[in-house]
């Protein structure tokens, strides 16, 4: 047995492989170990518990996700920043079936709160991605957003409504996009 792992992301990369194949109980340190041909010993010199390595397998898998090509295009406008998240979410659900699920749910446990924190750092960037499109976007009238109605608090909604459809299973980002065209178009 190889005892010598090449990377903490070689491993971060099998555990994903892991949880596609067999689910997310897959993840421990001996079937990690045993899926990367290395010790169980190899495992902990990068993650000293269980619970260290499924923090940082969730988070690879969120970067994996919402990992955003150098594409400058993307976020110019609000309607291409939304068909790309939702774009993002169906894809993390086909690669990780009820990953956005258990994660909600099941970090939101105080024992876990690492896993609890991640989900809350990867959904504040990508609201204040949102709110970043929503003010840059040319062509929002000037008058869409007021002091009470402004770009947080509409890329608010907007994000939540996202998350709702994520739950049901309903990507069409066409239902947002017409929102989006009519309120502020």
């Amino acid at each position: 047995m190889n005892t010598i792992v090449t990377s903490k992301e070689d491993i971060l990369k099998t555990s994903r492989k892991l949880i596609q194949q067999q689910g997310w109980s897959a993840i421990n340190i001996r079937s990690v170990a045993a899926a990367c041909g290395v010790s169980v010993g190899s495992i902990y010199n990068y993650f000293d518990s269980k619970a260290a390595l499924v923090c940082a397998t969730v988070e690879s898998v969120w970067c994996e996700i919402f990992c955003c090509q150098e594409d400058s295009g993307l976020f110019e406008d609000t309607q291409s920043c939304i068909a790309w998240l939702f774009d993002r979410m169906e894809y993390g659900c086909k690669q990780y079936p009820g990953f956005f699920t258990m994660h909600s749910m099941g970090f939101m446990q105080e024992e876990k709160s690492d896993g609890k924190r991640k989900m809350q750092q990867t959904w504040q960037h990508i609201l204040d991605g949102l709110c970043f499109v929503l003010k840059q976007d040319t062509r929002i009238r000037s008058d869409a957003f007021t002091e009470k109605f402004t770009a947080e608090r509409f890329a608010d909604v907007i994000f939540s409504m996202m998350l709702s459809a994520l739950l049901r299973g309903d990507y069409d980002p066409a239902a947002v996009q017409e929102i989006v065209r009519r309120t502020l178009y």
